[in-house]
């Protein structure tokens, strides 16, 4: 009887994910405003409250001030940094590795937060309220789903992070990234390097980190989810005219089944997954093999050039 109720409970929290995206992507509908829609969301939802034990090392505050200082950041860098684009995201990785330091968090999610709106150009102030909103919405739910035991309580132990070794880290990282994007900004196919995938390569440059255990389930996870994204996006939406809200909880769904099969929670693939819903219609047939080959390479340079011995 325990492990029914158990089970329930996982199902609850799924269904909870996806009603967050569904009402996320419906008020950008109603209201015509695109930047409220933020991939990023689905990512939390995965990490705050489908997986059983959170897989970063953050605590609620953190993840909204965070969240919202990152969002905050990318449009004030498009607003006012009058760079070429490659700088703009470069200032912005290194911005997000600074106040990871700083807080003593790896809570990555953040790239992706700081560095979308200068992917998209957008300059409104509607994208960082939407975004801290919906981190708010985040803990919160969490908040109350650990009351309730709906999900495992999470105990907060701040990164014990060697200053040093985190300046030469976050300097490497910068260094390694910057000359991968160099071609595909070059050549103007920023979506090899989708927020999401730089996310996915800071996460897996931590030598520590679980997912560096199944690389090949990670590329492909990341692959399924773009596809699963711009095909639903483009059959349903584009073709079928069918609401962008009722598209993004079909895949959703089609994502989480796919999670519980294969037993991995990686939260960027959530992100993945909803990038479709906002890139322009024509960039569809593209991107899922733009994604695989940005996280195939991605993936095997952090496997390669950051290894424990680096930092032991």
């Amino acid at each position: 009887m325990k492990a029914e109720i158990l089970k329930r409970i996982r199902i609850e929290r799924y269904i909870f994910g996806i009603l967050m995206a569904l009402v996320m992507v419906l008020v950008a509908e109603v209201s015509g405003e695109k930047e409220i829609i933020f991939p990023e969301i689905c990512a939390l939802t995965i990490g705050a409250w489908i997986s059983e034990q959170q897989p970063w090392q953050t605590n609620k505050r953190r993840i909204f001030l965070l969240m919202s200082a990152a969002a905050l950041f990318g449009v004030l860098v498009v607003k006012y940094i009058g760079i070429p684009l490659f700088f703009q995201v470069c200032i912005c990785f290194a911005f997000t590795g600074f106040i990871l330091t700083l807080c003593k968090t790896n809570f990555v999610p953040i790239i992706s937060a700081c560095i979308l709106p200068v992917y998209l150009r957008t300059d409104s102030w509607i994208y960082p309220i939407s975004v801290s909103f919906m981190a708010l919405i985040i803990i919160i739910a969490q908040w109350i789903m650990e009351k309730y035991n709906m999900r495992p309580s999470n105990t907060f132990v701040p990164c014990d992070f060697d200053i040093k070794l985190q300046i030469i880290k976050w300097s490497k990282l910068l260094i390694v990234f910057g000359l991968i994007a160099l071609i595909p900004f070059k050549m103007h196919q920023i979506y090899f390097l989708a927020p999401p995938l730089i996310v996915m390569f800071t996460e897996l440059s931590n030598p520590e980190s679980q997912a560096r255990k199944k690389p090949a389930y990670i590329v492909g996870i990341m692959t399924f989810s773009s596809l699963t994204g711009c095909l639903i996006r483009l059959i349903l939406n584009v073709y079928m005219n069918i609401p962008l809200s009722i598209c993004t909880m079909i895949a959703c769904i089609i994502l989480f089944i796919a999670l519980r099969r294969v037993k991995i929670n990686f939260p960027p693939a959530g992100a993945i997954l909803l990038i479709p819903m906002i890139i322009e219609k024509d960039l569809l047939g593209i991107f899922p093999i733009e994604v695989f080959i940005g996280a195939l390479v991605l993936c095997s340079i952090a496997l390669i050039m950051f290894k424990k011995n680096i930092y032991n």
